[in-house]
């Protein structure tokens, strides 16, 4: 691995680590999985965690690609811990510590990072988010996102948009399932929302939902046109140029099945509605050691 100028981090020939991202943005680099092998995902995200850096995302991650990146990730901490307590033993064989110390104090530790390692608490996989969260560390939840989805179809991108804002220190509520063709069901929910900063909106076939809420609601919604539906549907095409063409006010629109990139669009909304004092908290634990 290369430094560059602290602002950045290279990984082998393949990933170059935008290390000041957190600060300028407020959330740390995004590991996109899909296109990329386990091993390199494993690179990057040991190296961003070795930085310090917290609630590492890898989305587009399927199950069989999250298991062999559960296991490199678990081998690389594996060896950090091996090497952290061989300086450690060095050290106190080099004070003059009895050996016998020494590697009882080592084998302690050893011990108790092994079990930690085992119990898998640094890398965490969503299966229907297809997320998965490296050196995940609990963040203050702020302000209200709803996340609406059409049907049960959606929930993959519905809970890839959720669980990118929870994990960016929002507050979000789901209601799922309140399509237009049972319109009461979204109707008997709308006090969910008279609180909320922003809403996202998540619906396939004809995308008729993101209008409906436009209308409903008083703050911004972000509509996620979803690939699902039938032919004519052109795999999310329709439900995209629908929700484009939307008469409803304060509604914008990410692309097709783009879960993530509506979690972070209402997650600066949301956090920009906070007072001032507010608006980075949850967020600094992500920013990456630069000593």
């Amino acid at each position: 691995m290369e430094e560059k100028e602290i602002m950045e981090l290279q990984v082998g020939n393949y990933a170059d680590i935008d290390l000041d991202r957190s600060v300028r943005q407020g959330m740390p680099e995004v590991i996109y999985g899909a296109g990329k092998t386990a091993e390199q995902i494993v690179g990057i995200a040991s190296a961003m965690r070795a930085r310090g850096i917290a609630n590492i995302l890898i989305t587009r991650l399927d199950p069989e690609k999250a298991e062999q990146v559960g296991q490199g990730l678990t081998q690389e901490k594996a060896e950090q811990v091996r090497q952290g307590l061989a300086q450690e033993k060095a050290e106190q064989v080099r004070q003059g510590l009895a050996r016998e110390k020494a590697e009882k104090s080592a084998s302690d530790s050893r011990d108790e990072k092994a079990a930690r390692a085992r119990a898998g608490e640094d890398f965490v996989y969503d299966a229907v988010a297809r997320i998965g969260i490296v050196n995940r560390q609990e963040t203050k939840k702020q302000g209200k996102i709803v996340v609406v989805a059409a049907g049960t179809s959606d929930l993959p991108v519905a809970e890839e948009a959720a669980v990118t804002a929870e994990l960016f220190g929002n507050y979000v509520e789901r209601i799922y399932d309140v399509g237009v063709a049972g319109i009461h069901r979204l109707l008997n929910r709308l006090p969910a929302f008279e609180d909320a900063n922003a809403v996202i909106a998540v619906a396939g076939m004809e995308g008729a939902l993101v209008s409906v809420i436009g209308g409903l609601v008083a703050c911004p919604v972000v509509g996620v046109p979803t690939s699902v539906g039938y032919g004519a549907s052109f795999g999310g095409l329709a439900a995209l140029l629908a929700m484009l063409n939307s008469c409803a006010s304060g509604v914008s629109i990410v692309n097709i099945d783009n879960g993530f990139g509506a979690g972070v669009l209402a997650s600066k909304i949301n956090r920009q509605s906070l007072p001032g004092e507010d608006q980075g908290e949850g967020m600094r634990e992500n920013r990456p050691k630069l000593g």
